[in-house]
């Protein structure tokens, strides 16, 4: 019998998180360098790169409690890239620009490995590479990528044919992958977690439970007013609210696009989970447009991802709409019970990129991540801790990649009009190539 979502528990990385450690609110007027607003992994990124060079004055306050938003409740995996694809990104940025931002996010592939490992960070991290599954028969999208990732980023993805591929994956589904083995898969709330433990162990403060209501700079610097009505003073603010808007600065918030996804986590499945990655324990994504993304879990679960909408549906909803997606994929499993159903925002922008940079003199902001978020967050933390250290080099490369203003409410409508023409573009080629 199917365990209904529990409607207290959405999320399975609440469930299995443990008992949270807890950071006080702010009750009292206090101060510090740089106040960080956001505690999801862009905050918690920059508080550890500031720490990581020396400057540890540094506080960051959390409206409800460290990964909140999307940074606890995302599918976990860990590589290199962002939102937009590689080829808009040699036409965007030419060559050169663009090897260093793309080289970027594999270098923060590589930071989250050596925090995990530096700052003991449990969080069940799989380090075994991600497959990017072929939904198609047409494996030329598989070869172009693969090809123009070695020629012009210095990467290079392995090839895994379609025999190879049925013993890593027991799916009838998929054609051929690429593999990208400077990839992982990590509990993602327990990483939210383990870094702000890191800032906090680093000389740095977390406050949970802390809304900023307002925000205004005097002559003595920036001066942000909490919902219980203290103040807190500093030099400079960074602001990191993702897809949750904090209401602080117009500019910032009506850039973005809010955009759900959704998650679920089955039953424990034993043996038969096994059974369905056979050779890998890879995390594994396909090549549509709104791709599935699922990995195996610890404890033999399935967790599977997708789906992109304005609509942030209810737990049954999730579950009935993913239940139909799996089996899809793996047919042998059924109705897979679904224990854990959930959804949260993801900050789009309208250019596919991360928007990082200064909007007035000691206001800074990292957001709209667009669902590429644990190594991108993780590159512009270290980018804005270099900056607000004295080196703006690195900014130059992402300038382009302003706060234009992302059309709200009638944005909400282009995106989902969007999506379903990409959905229905990638089901007219599915049906083609079926009718071949």
């Amino acid at each position: 019998m199917q365990k209904p979502p529990d409607e207290r528990v959405r999320s399975y990385y609440e469930a299995s998180a443990g008992p949270t450690p807890g950071h006080a609110a702010v009750v009292a007027d206090g101060s510090a360098r740089t106040i960080v607003v956001g505690g999801g992994y862009a905050g918690l990124a920059t508080a550890r790169g500031l720490i990581d060079r020396g400057d540890r004055d540094v506080l960051v306050v959390e409206a409800e409690h460290v990964g909140f938003g999307a940074s606890g409740r995302n599918g976990g995996f860990v590589f290199g890239g962002y939102s937009l694809g590689e080829a808009s990104l040699l036409r965007q940025l030419g060559a050169d620009a663009a090897r260093r931002v793309y080289a970027r996010s594999i270098a923060a592939v590589n930071l989250i490995r050596r925090r995990l490992y530096e700052h003991a960070i449990e969080c069940d991290a799989v380090d075994e590479g991600v497959l990017w599954a072929n939904w198609f028969r047409d494996d030329s999208v598989l070869r172009e990528r693969a090809e123009l990732l070695k020629r012009h980023f210095d990467t290079d993805w392995e090839w895994v044919d379609a025999a190879r591929l049925r013993g890593m994956l027991d799916s009838p589904r998929y054609g051929a992958a690429l593999f990208e083995r400077n990839a992982l898969h990590l509990h993602p709330l327990k990483y939210a977690r383990g870094l702000a433990g890191s800032v906090v162990a680093g000389g740095g403060r977390v406050a949970e439970g802390t809304r900023i209501v307002a925000l205004a700079r005097d002559a003595e610097g920036w001066r942000l007013r909490t919902d219980a009505g203290h103040t807190l003073r500093c030099e400079r603010v960074v602001l990191c609210c993702g897809g949750y808007l904090a209401g602080l600065r117009p500019a910032i918030d009506r850039s973005i696009l809010p955009i759900a996804t959704y998650v679920v986590a089955t039953a424990p499945l034993g043996e038969r989970l096994a059974q369905l990655f056979p050779g890998t324990r890879a995390a594994v994504y396909d090549s549509r447009f709104a791709f599935d993304y699922y990995r195996p879990l610890a404890d033999t679960r399935l967790l599977w991802g997708g789906r992109i909408s304005i609509r942030d549906r209810s737990p049954a909803q999730v579950a009935a709409l993913l239940q139909r997606d799996i089996a899809r994929v793996f047919p042998q499993l059924g109705a897979v019970p679904i224990d854990y159903a959930w959804s949260g925002l993801m900050s789009y922008a309208r250019h596919e990129m991360p928007q990082i940079g200064e909007l007035e003199p000691g206001l800074w902001y990292a957001q709209a991540f667009g669902g590429h978020g644990l190594a991108t967050t993780t590159a512009a933390g270290e980018l804005l801790a270099e900056a607000l250290c004295g080196d703006r080099g690195g900014l130059a490369d992402y300038r382009g990649y302003g706060l234009p203003w992302a059309g709200k409410p009638f944005g909400f409508l282009a995106a989902q009009a969007t999506y379903w023409w990409f959905q229905g573009r990638d089901a007219y080629k599915d049906w083609r190539e079926s009718a071949r």
